[in-house]
């Protein structure tokens, strides 16, 4: 497929989700006033309305939330690049994560190596896929564990590792990860993975892992440096 023809599909396809995305939204709020009208119930027959009215409301939620990571998926194109400090934005995204991963007991450990070379990236795009990859870790470690970010010049790229000490993939899923939805994790819609991926690829980039049943995850990101007459 063409970029011109990728970009029209992804325009159809993105008009059609955010217009099932008004529907939903419509639905959901239908449901939320019959829910006000349940409240609370005075029946047997009514407390088994209102619970099926919950179970809708919480459909429509995730269909919503599906909707925006496909409408995420569908949009990366061509990031908006400027001259980045990968250093500082790691360490941005593991002091924002680093609360809600305490409450997991998770704990969250960034090493960055000094006088890294200039990247470009797009920073708001980058994040996405960055935070994508650690949340992903610190799922992956449901009983606690440590989350650990480096990053490291690699030759003409700098990299970005998300290790995690979780549960591990087996080696037949490894193949399936960046799929878009294919997912592991129950009510999951297996696109963040794949949302990682195109970020990282539109910056001239990769992401690799490699894991181990048992033994956790690592997801590794590497990103071309800035040639050395523009930096």
């Amino acid at each position: 497929m063409s970029s011109a023809q990728y970009l029209e599909l992804a325009e159809l396809a993105g008009g059609f989700i955010h217009e099932l995305k008004n529907h939903i939204n419509g639905l959901s709020l239908n449901l939320q006033l019959l829910g006000e009208d349940l409240d609370p119930p005075q029946t047997p027959r009514e407390r088994r309305a209102a619970e099926r009215v919950a179970r809708l409301t919480d459909d429509c939620r995730r269909l919503v939330d599906l909707s925006n990571d496909f409408l995420r998926f569908a949009r990366v194109d061509t990031p908006n690049v400027v001259r980045c400090d990968l250093a500082e934005l790691v360490n941005r995204m593991a002091d924002f994560l680093s609360p809600t991963a305490r409450i997991q007991n998770v704990e969250v450990v960034c090493h960055a190596a000094p006088d890294l070379p200039a990247v470009h990236l797009d920073a708001d795009l980058f994040e996405k896929a960055l935070l994508n990859l650690m949340l992903n870790a610190q799922d992956a470690m449901p009983e606690g564990g440590v989350l650990t970010v480096q990053v490291r010049p690699d030759g003409h790229a700098v990299t970005v590792a998300v290790i995690d000490t979780g549960v591990g993939v087996p080696a037949d899923l490894l193949p399936k990860l960046f799929r878009p939805f294919f997912t592991t994790k129950p009510g999951g819609h297996g696109l963040g993975l794949a949302i990682a991926r195109r970020i990282v690829q539109a910056h001239g980039g990769e992401i690799t892992c490699h894991s181990e049943p048992g033994c956790g995850t690592q997801f590794v990101v590497r990103v071309p440096t800035l040639e050395p007459d523009t930096q």
